[in-house]
């Protein structure tokens, strides 16, 4: 009888379960949801984030609180995300640092792809070179020449280790022989103030900051890290242009903690959809140079795979790493 009473009370709970946990996914959101960001404030992660958070909580009618969790490369929000509820209510801010942390960190305490799921791609940008106003350069060839006459008197600002801003420019430097000194910060925000003081002399910036600080004029812009011009800023050359096989091309999405229940992830991917359709977000994400890109989870999650494989290589023919 003990057996049998058990048996009907495990079959009782599963089918509660069944019961409730598509009801569960058809009201989600029913609370605020956490999506953590591995950058500070007013940098170009932060300001694609607000811009989707605040159509989100319109959407849903609840609020999705941006959570600036700066610090190693993005590495410690990613640890963060990972290590919350596997309920749709924490969710992860992915950018190329997240695939070069991948085999740039030889100590992460987490596999960023076993450990996560993916949930829906924002859109795809190109980084920009950008030098402070001092430098007497004006464009990437004069840039070449004039590290290679003044070795390792010349440094760049990252918005930290692992970020792609950091790896275009050790692409940059392993691709020229430019000697250069690496100064990382806690996002690409916080370097500018030096850069435009030239107390760092230049910037492989996401394109949102540094395209809005090139337009003010507080520094000069020299190239693109795409294979070709970018459609936003046609008339700043291809990197590639003077350095042939030069290319940088970041994307920007969502993941979510390994085992967030597939409903919600399609929920959520499906309202990224939708806002990458509207007229209001397109214009915003172009004004600030991205190409908006809406995928499938699954599409998703392929290309934070090929990316991580892409800047693995990188990562080996630079010769970096962090410990």
């Amino acid at each position: 009888m003990k057996t049998l009473r058990a048996a009907v009370i495990g079959l009782i709970g599963l089918l509660s379960l069944a019961i409730w946990a598509p009801a569960a996914a058809a009201d989600y959101p029913n609370r605020p949801v956490r999506w953590l960001i591995g950058f500070s404030a007013g940098g170009p992660v932060d300001v694609v984030a607000r811009i989707m958070s605040q159509w989100l909580s319109e959407h849903f009618g609840q609020q999705f609180v941006v959570e600036n969790r700066t610090g190693s490369g993005g590495n410690i929000a990613a640890a963060a995300a990972i290590n919350s509820a596997a309920d749709g209510y924490t969710i992860l801010f992915v950018a190329p640092n997240n695939a070069i942390s991948a085999s740039l960190y030889k100590h992460l305490s987490y596999d960023f792809i076993r450990d996560t799921t993916p949930v829906a791609s924002i859109m795809q940008l190109t980084n920009m070179l950008v030098v402070a106003n001092a430098m007497p350069v004006k464009s990437v060839k004069e840039l070449i020449d004039y590290c290679k006459a003044n070795p390792g008197k010349v440094s760049y600002a990252s918005s930290g280790n692992g970020t792609s801003v950091h790896m275009s420019a050790e692409l940059f430097k392993a691709m020229t022989g430019c000697n250069m000194l690496h100064v990382p910060y806690r996002g690409s925000a916080i370097a500018f103030p030096d850069i435009i003081s030239n107390k760092v002399q230049l910037i492989f910036d996401n394109l949102p900051s540094a395209l809005e600080q090139s337009r003010a004029g507080t520094v000069r812009a020299l190239g693109v890290t795409s294979p070709q011009r970018w459609p936003g800023v046609p008339d700043v050359p291809a990197i590639a242009e003077t350095v042939p096989g030069f290319e940088s091309v970041g994307f920007y999405g969502i993941s979510a903690p390994k085992g967030t229940p597939p409903q919600s992830v399609e929920i959520l991917n499906k309202a990224v959809g939708e806002a990458l359709k509207d007229p209001k977000v397109v214009e915003r994400l172009t004004a600030i140079g991205g190409i908006p890109k809406p995928m499938t989870p699954a599409e998703f999650g392929k290309l934070v795979a090929d990316e991580t494989e892409k800047w693995r290589k990188v990562v080996e023919f630079a010769g970096v790493s962090v410990d």
